[in-house]
């Protein structure tokens, strides 16, 4: 391996890719670190991120968004309001006529696409910057105000002036469009999908203090599986729990349906063409993790309302306490079926959108390939949404294992949930994801030149 990974910076163009990607994760990770300058840090790190599980909705968001929404950076946001508007124009994308036009144009629709993307990034830069700072700028848990009173529109006032938080607004959306700039050069330039790059970056960048919390709260002795109290035995049993699911996790990414497909054979002068038997794959896990993110997501909401009707006196807010009480947990039976069967929804609901077997067997059906037992048209269309319908079921049932599995370390060992979260869940499963994409570019130009790739013995 480590001659393999020699040859890698022997290679210039390669090198140079490597070296100018990680030169552009180096500046994200340098402006995660800077305030707005109307935020008096010191406070800011000691107040709460509020009640009503604002505070833990931001924290799985965070996750996912490249962002680090505990704190006032210039790339608070990360790129959430990108992912956002590219969820909002794929949904649009099939159920929209003129998106769905567009997008069969080839290059030209994609890049027209995109480009409606940038715009609502922007407008929903604006939005989301707005309510974020208007919610991050009331007062402390002790009372006191994390702006600066520097910027205080009176002397005796901890309040901020239009004009200074519309700078904070326009700071924080121009630190995602540059993000988001960051990501196409990446792609363009670099080696590796840019924006899932940045992602990783911001998982990866909670490993060493979720481990460094680890190994301080262990003791060095062995103290049993009570809870309350780890020892060697806890992190024996969290490093082999650790490997079997990133192991789970790589061979259910990696795992595809192949269905054997044969092309016609067609007569060219005195040659004969075609006739070769080939294979169409089908992915187990074609929803990728958007599941997990709409259902921790939508469950979040619940636990926000809830909590707030709480304050209410009477049945209303003794039912609302006891009913965020459930959700909040998050370790409840409920509150984990519910996650359960949200995500086997959303596997199927996504799949629906992303996988269309109508326009391939369409597709299928103008390359002159067909399906041995299957004709063409609507029957090939058929049997092709049965193998997805059958093979959703074994991904979606494989996200929710990996989903829960979080919950079950964390109640069962007794260890911190940040530290549980490394263990699934969406964290994991992006990290796996771009970790094997860039793997399979790097192998690309290896072979390219012909090198040896990255994963062959």
């Amino acid at each position: 391996m480590w001659e393999k990974l020699v040859v890698i910076f022997t290679i210039p163009e390669l090198r140079k890719k490597i070296l100018f990607t990680l030169g552009l994760l180096a500046i994200y990770r340098i402006g995660w670190q800077i305030s707005l300058p109307i935020i008096n840090q010191e406070i800011a790190n000691r107040s709460a991120s509020g009640g009503a599980g604002v505070s833990e909705f931001m924290d799985k968001v965070a996750v996912f968004a490249a962002s680090d929404l505990s704190s006032m950076t210039i790339f608070g946001l990360g790129i959430m309001p990108y992912i956002s508007a590219s969820i909002i124009f794929q949904l649009l994308g099939s159920v929209w006529k003129p998106l769905e036009e567009l997008k069969k144009e080839g290059e030209t629709g994609r890049k027209k696409i995109n480009e409606y993307t940038r715009y609502l990034t922007v407008v929903l830069c604006l939005i989301q910057s707005w309510f974020f700072v208007s919610y991050k700028l009331a007062a402390g848990p002790d009372g006191s105000s994390i702006i600066d009173p520097a910027f205080w529109i009176e002397p005796d006032k901890a309040v901020l002036g239009l004009g200074w938080k519309m700078t904070a607004v326009l700071t924080m959306t121009c630190g995602t469009v540059f993000l988001m700039w960051l990501g196409e050069q990446i792609d363009e330039f670099g080696i590796g999908n840019g924006i899932s790059l940045l992602i990783m970056a911001g998982i990866l960048a909670r490993m060493p203090a979720a481990a460094s919390d680890l190994l301080r709260s262990m003791e060095p002795s062995l103290v049993g599986f009570s809870r309350g109290s780890q020892g060697i035995e806890t992190l024996i049993v969290l490093v082999c729990v650790f490997v079997m699911v990133v192991a789970g996790v790589v061979f259910i990414t990696l795992g595809q349906r192949r269905i054997p497909t044969q092309s016609a054979k067609h007569v060219r002068g005195r040659r004969v063409y075609g006739g070769t038997r080939q294979y169409l794959p089908l992915r187990i896990n074609q929803a990728g993790v958007m599941p997990i993110i709409f259902a921790s997501s939508l469950l979040m909401l619940p636990m926000m309302l809830f909590r707030m009707g709480s304050g209410f006196s009477g049945k209303v807010g003794s039912t609302s306490g006891w009913l965020a009480e459930i959700f909040g947990s998050g370790t409840g039976f409920v509150y984990n079926a519910l996650y359960v069967a949200m995500i086997y929804f959303f596997c199927y609901f996504w799949t629906a959108i992303t996988f269309n077997p109508k326009e391939m067997s369409e597709q299928l059906k103008d390359y002159g390939t067909f399906i041995p037992g299957y004709r063409p048209g609507k029957r090939t269309a058929d049997y092709l949404e049965k193998v997805m319908v059958r093979i959703t079921y074994v991904g979606a049932g494989f996200l929710a294992v990996v989903a829960i599995v979080p919950t079950i370390i964390s109640s069962s060992l007794g260890v911190d949930f940040t530290i549980a979260s490394f263990y699934g869940g969406t964290g994991l499963l992006i990290a796996v994801s771009v970790a094997f994409d860039l793997v399979q570019k790097i192998d690309s130009h290896l072979v390219m030149r012909n090198y040896r790739g990255l994963l062959e013995s």
